[in-house]
């Protein structure tokens, strides 16, 4: 029996980790039968690393996403290397230290900005690079940690998912016409790269423990990547500018 993603051709961002979302959206997408091509930044040999647990070999491009150069480049190495795409996932997202942990109010608009253009703008350039290469439309799936509310510790990363939403909502406005949907995942807290690199982390994921009505498992991300390798699917042909939670059910709960 053929998986869900046959014959599709998709380019994962963000595998930093074997722990990591995008890690289990890769296998999830091999086993499923998709040929992918993963990208890394800032150091590619990590990556390919990673990449040898997956159950077939794939090529690891370097691109920092905010780097003009590498953005231009992509759609040719990538079009080398499959021809075309049918999805893209962006797992992307960065903030300097003085923007986490309780410095909300003190943090330099430099690293506001630097937040803004990693974590958010940057769904919008790396799908335009990505954009000669989907001819026959295709999906594009993002990574976010709901922003409808102000959780501890998180701090300016909450605005820069809340522009990611917005931008995610404005690029399926703007990409219907050529069949290509923009959708993202909302997960749950996961003990991600990422998450380590937040400042008290623990005190924002132990919410999970009493209010989310699923039994949530930070060291599980494969329902989240589950997730992913269903929106890139064509089980979802008339979905777009949605937001997917998949976090045990918690946004739900009021308390």
């Amino acid at each position: 029996m053929s998986g869900i993603l046959e014959g599709k051709r998709v380019l994962i961002t963000g595998v930093l980790m074997e722990s990591s979302i995008a890690f289990h959206t890769a296998k999830l997408a091999q086993e499923q039968g998709a040929e992918i091509i993963l990208t890394a930044f800032p150091r590619p040999t990590l990556t390919e690393r990673i990449a040898k647990k997956l159950p077939r070999p794939t090529k690891v491009i370097e691109l920092d996403v905010t780097n003009d150069e590498h953005l231009g480049r992509l759609a040719d190495i990538v079009g080398e290397e499959l021809g075309g795409l049918d999805g893209v996932v962006h797992s992307i997202g960065f903030a300097p230290q003085d923007a986490l942990g309780g410095n909300f109010l003190n943090t330099p608009f430099e690293s506001v900005a630097t937040a803004m253009h990693v974590s958010a703008f940057s769904l919008k350039s790396l799908t335009m690079a990505c954009l000669p290469l989907m001819q026959n439309g295709g999906s594009v799936v993002g990574l976010t940690f709901d922003a409808q509310y102000a959780w501890p510790q998180y701090d300016w990363m909450g605005p820069a998912k809340a522009a990611l939403e917005a931008t995610n909502r404005y690029m399926a406005r703007d990409l219907g016409k050529q069949n290509i949907r923009c959708n993202l995942i909302s997960a749950g807290p996961l003990g991600s790269m990422a998450a380590k690199s937040i400042p008290g982390f623990s005190d924002l994921a132990s919410v999970w423990d009493t209010r989310s009505p699923l039994e949530w498992d930070l060291k599980d991300p494969e329902p989240t990547g589950r997730g992913v390798v269903a929106l890139l699917s064509d089980w979802f042909p008339k979905t777009t500018g949605e937001i997917i939670h998949v976090d045990g059910g918690l946004h739900a709960i009021g308390a």
